[in-house]
């Protein structure tokens, strides 16, 4: 796994599951878009974790630098 996902890019996606993380706590979100607004958010956290997005080299970008 080539890492793929820049600083700017993993924060990103960091506030993002922190924002749907606040959504779901006071209850802005219920039922199915809870559910699948989760599961992205559970991604990001992942893909910004181990800095490898699978579906960046399918479309042949990378937003870390010098790649």
């Amino acid at each position: 796994m080539k890492k793929n996902v820049g600083t700017i890019d993993r924060v990103i996606r960091v506030l993002l599951a922190a924002t749907v993380g606040v959504l779901y706590y006071t209850g802005d979100i219920t039922g199915t878009a809870a559910i699948v607004l989760g599961i992205l958010a559970v991604v990001f956290l992942l893909t910004s974790l181990v800095s490898f997005c699978p579906l960046y080299p399918l479309i042949g970008l990378s937003t870390r630098k010098g790649e």
